[in-house]
């Protein structure tokens, strides 16, 4: 069984997710909408904040009900888990982006909808990575410790 991420790794995690997952959400907004590029950077840093704030909280209880390792979870399993996250926080910062942009709900909707559409691929994708990389890092650090000792 692998090893739990502790309040440190898990903000980490976090943090790399959101650096990353703004970036880009930034690049495809100045890309798709008229809005300049300070009002959509200032919104996503809101909106990254927020969803570090859930990222943290979110997955702290997914992973006290989802036990086990997470490098052998589903397809099916991961695709529920980034759906559930993702809802979440489509819930929670759709009146914020309206609100910083001067749009109206429907059109925060609209635009929180294709990034968010993004950012849940890209998730699957980060998660996976990260999952399969930590696995690999524990087992070379396991390796390492019995070969030193």
């Amino acid at each position: 069984m692998t090893e739990k991420m502790g309040a440190t790794e898990r903000l980490f995690q976090a943090v790399l997710f959101e650096v990353l997952a703004v970036s880009l959400s930034i690049l495809g907004l100045v890309l798709f909408t008229d809005h300049a590029i300070g009002a959509l950077s200032g919104t996503m840093i809101i909106i990254a904040t927020i969803a570090m704030c859930w990222n943290f909280i979110f997955n702290w209880f997914f992973d006290r009900v989802a036990t086990g390792a997470k490098e052998k979870r589903s397809l099916l399993f991961r695709l529920f888990h980034v759906v559930l996250f993702q809802g979440g926080l489509l819930i929670l910062t759709v009146p914020i982006m309206a609100y910083i942009l001067k749009v109206s709900l429907w059109q925060a909707l609209l635009m929180d909808i294709g990034v968010t559409l993004f950012v849940t691929c890209y998730a699957f994708t980060f998660n996976l990575v990260y999952d399969h990389t930590r696995a690999y890092v524990l087992a070379s650090k396991k390796s390492n410790h019995a070969i030193n000792t």
